[in-house]
């Protein structure tokens, strides 16, 4: 899957974790950072290619971008080649590549 866009991918907003018993809900903190930093600046977020996955493993459409070793999310996938999958480091690039703000320190 190639993309003329930067993809980010992110995980669905409420799922449940096997592992700690499945009945509480969560949400993964920095995929909401990023959500909502796409919410606030709708016409940059149109210039990026969002993908919504499910919590459990494997995550067949990151795998297939990323490989099986980068599964953690948020991840933005550069249209060029390359990635970031670290909260700072995407900012930082969302930033740099599509003109959102920045986080104040």
């Amino acid at each position: 899957m190639t993309s003329t866009k930067d993809t980010l991918f992110v995980l669905d907003t409420d799922w449940a974790d096997p592992e700690l018993g499945g009945a509480r809900r969560f949400y993964c903190k920095d995929c909401v950072t990023v959500e909502g930093l796409l919410a606030l600046f709708p016409e940059r977020a149109a210039r990026i290619e969002v993908v919504r996955v499910g919590w459990p493993r494997p995550r067949a459409a990151v795998v297939e971008r990323l490989g099986e070793a980068n599964q953690n999310l948020p991840a933005l996938v550069f249209a060029e080649g390359g990635f970031a999958n670290e909260i700072e480091a995407i900012l930082a690039a969302l930033h740099t590549r599509h003109g959102f703000p920045e986080r104040h320190p």
